[in-house]
């Protein structure tokens, strides 16, 4: 082989690898920007009364809107909310105590709230 073709080859070959470089920076790039624009896991804890529930969401960003998709599946769920501290500043964070009527368990609840949560995921991807 003379110079040149070593030359040439190299050259295709440091090609070759800066376009695997590139294809890999914008694969990275995507998967990042999936990661940012999740704004779950959000941390949901269900703790059962003497005579209700005591709920715990927490998230680590601020969520506008899942505060009314949580209160939606209480309502869905016939959870009356006796007590509840609501902070949607920098997080979000929620501690209610709620009680129902009708005969649920601390899972059913926990369930209920993730699933809000989910729909509210979705719905806020979207606009």
């Amino acid at each position: 082989m003379n110079k040149t073709s070593i030359i040439v080859d190299a050259s295709k070959y440091i090609e070759e690898l800066k376009r695997k470089v590139d294809a890999m920076s914008q694969g990275v790039g995507t998967s990042q920007n999936s990661i940012t624009q999740n704004p779950l896991p959000a941390q949901v804890t269900v703790e059962t009364l003497e005579k209700g529930f005591q709920i715990h969401v927490l998230s680590e960003k601020n969520c506008p809107g899942l505060l009314v998709s949580i209160l939606e599946a209480f309502e869905e769920l016939g959870l009356d909310v006796l007590d509840a501290r609501v902070s949607c500043s920098d997080t979000f964070q929620l501690e209610a105590v709620g009680e129902a009527a009708d005969s649920i368990d601390a899972q059913a609840v926990k369930e209920a709230v993730l699933q809000a949560i989910q729909t509210w995921s979705t719905s806020s991807e979207q606009d």
